[in-house]
């Protein structure tokens, strides 16, 4: 019997999509309102959140993160701005100082809204310059009562302004030992920089596929992942959108002061299944 294979062309407003297999639009947000962001739909990080990163994440806070002009706008700043976990004589980083010196917005869909396989699709335009640190990426919905890497996660697109004319995908996961692993592509595409791009994941059962706009630059083999309480990819994960800042010795690189404000512009987020 031979086998039909469906190329379906999705049309909406004025972008086109290829969905391949993947043709049902099951979740949307189309930044079509002005202000916070839905609250239906999007939750917050809060304070300082992972890798020594300087900046503060704030919630609900319109400096940071507003809905103008049909897109989702997520702005990093300087300026100072309290610090609501801080304690006094603390060595740990993300308590020691009282106030922060530079703000952003981490948002993410956890309690919200989480996936299992589909194609995540994202368009949107990231910051120059040195230091920028925009993503588009998720983790295990069990994240939180299970330990990273354990819950997996999947960065869909990392962008590293000290390296413009590449953009990042990467999985994160540990192995039947329980060892850390991950695997990575970072291919040169230009300078993202520029304009608007489509970033998006195909997600199967067996592979997790990378897309910058029409180019597939990395195909996963999800049974790597496999571990003795079954496979991560095979579960559901929640997704996030940030904009974080490099420092001395992180891996995205220091920055200057001079690059500030920084705005992360995202025209719409869909999810097919």
């Amino acid at each position: 019997m031979k086998k039909l294979f469906l190329l379906t062309i999705i049309i909406l407003s004025g972008h086109i999509i290829y969905a391949q297999g993947y043709k049902k639009l099951v979740w949307a947000e189309e930044f079509n309102y002005k202000g916070l962001p839905d609250k239906n739909k999007w939750a917050y990080e809060n304070g300082f959140v992972r890798n020594n990163e300087p900046q503060y994440y704030t919630t609900s806070r319109l400096e940071n993160c507003r809905v103008e002009d049909g897109m989702l706008v997520i702005e990093t700043r300087k300026e100072e701005y309290p610090n609501a976990k801080y304690k006094a004589g603390s060595e740990n980083w993300f308590e020691k100082d009282q106030f922060a010196h530079y703000t952003s917005a981490s948002l993410i869909t956890q309690g919200k809204a989480d996936w299992q396989y589909g194609r995540v699709e994202v368009r949107a335009k990231v910051p120059g310059g040195a230091g920028s640190w925009p993503a588009i990426w998720m983790l295990g919905a069990n994240h939180g009562q299970t330990k990273w890497p354990d819950c997996g996660e999947i960065d869909i697109m990392e962008y590293l302004g000290r390296d413009p004319s590449k953009v990042y995908g990467t999985v994160h996961y540990a192995d039947s030992l329980d060892k850390y692993q991950h695997q990575g592509e970072s291919p040169v595409v230009g300078v993202p920089a520029d304009g608007f791009h489509i970033y998006a994941l195909e997600w199967y059962p067996d592979r997790l596929e990378f897309y910058y706009d029409n180019l597939k630059y990395m195909v996963f083999d999800i049974k790597k992942a496999q571990q003795k309480q079954g496979n991560i990819f095979q579960k559901r994960f929640y997704l996030l959108l940030n904009l974080a800042l490099g420092h001395q010795g992180s891996w995205a690189g220091p920055f200057s002061d001079n690059l500030l404000p920084l705005k992360y512009y995202v025209d719409y987020v869909r999810v097919y299944q």
